[in-house]
């Protein structure tokens, strides 16, 4: 009977939950679903990683190439992120011309990465005016259940601190460049954003990592971009407005969830170097 009123009225479904303060899945209104992060299992890539958030997962791929510097930047390489909504992470998804949806989500990875600094783009130069590093970055949904943005902004940094790049010498006087394959260095990531989505339900509650269910639903959301004690940047693509609040509410869980990830990032990687 509970999955007929589901399908046939999820609202009211969702609804008799909510009143309670508690969610169909059993979490609380503010809890994020389990997540679990495998850094360096793409062993052709640069720097990779796989992050599941509940059942929705994302894998991460680096591949770093040498260029010319665009014109008028001498000293700055650059990054190319590409999210993809893989037909097999969900019917909704069809194969061909990425859906609107991905294309939104590789915008929001530009300006994650614009916004946040993590990776300062002269730090991508391998010689002034003639060489720089080009970070293409490939993000694949492999299941889709939700909040695809948490998931692939975690996975993003997570294999940005992951990524070494061979050393490139060029020769000043012939010009001739020279990859050191068996020597690396480390990117240089100077910071490791997080970013926490919210939706709002029925224009009053607010859920942190929503579901796709819970996203259908929605009225609204909002996604909060932090960096240590720091506040990047508050996004909020229309839909039910928000009190100051409820804003404010927003960033404080933001602030616990990005040292949650933060910490996660950290110990992963460790446990990979012992």
């Amino acid at each position: 009977m509970a999955e007929e009123i589901r399908l046939a009225q999820p609202k009211e479904y969702y609804r008799a939950f909510l009143e309670k303060e508690v969610r169909p899945d059993d979490r609380e209104l503010g809890e994020f679903r389990p997540t679990v992060l495998n850094i360096g299992c793409v062993s052709t890539a640069e720097g990779s990683s796989l992050v599941k958030l509940g059942n929705t997962t994302v894998m991460c791929g680096i591949k770093a190439e040498v260029a010319e510097p665009r014109y008028g930047r001498p000293t700055e390489g650059y990054i190319v992120p590409n999210v993809e909504l893989s037909p097999l992470s969900s019917p909704n998804f069809r194969p061909g011309p990425p859906p609107e949806q991905a294309q939104v989500l590789s915008q929001n990875m530009v300006d994650f990465l614009d916004t946040s600094q993590c990776i300062k783009l002269d730090s991508l130069c391998i010689s002034s005016g003639k060489l720089v590093w080009v970070l293409y970055i490939d993000l694949v949904c492999l299941d889709y259940d939700g909040n695809v943005m948490d998931a692939c902004t975690l996975a993003l940094m997570a294999a940005l601190k992951n990524t070494s790049l061979p050393v490139v010498t060029v020769d000043e006087d012939t010009g001739d460049v020279k990859t050191h394959l068996s020597t690396h260095s480390s990117l240089s990531v100077d910071s490791c954003p997080v970013s926490t989505t919210f939706i709002v339900f029925d224009n009053t509650v607010l859920l942190v990592d929503p579901t796709r269910e819970e996203e259908l639903l929605a009225t609204g959301a909002v996604t909060v971009v932090t960096e240590g004690d720091n506040l990047c940047s508050v996004y909020k693509p229309g839909g039910s407005p928000l009190t100051d609040e409820q804003v404010e509410m927003c960033v404080e869980r933001a602030f616990v969830r990005g040292k949650e990830a933060t910490a996660l990032i950290t110990d992963t990687l460790c446990s990979i170097d012992r």
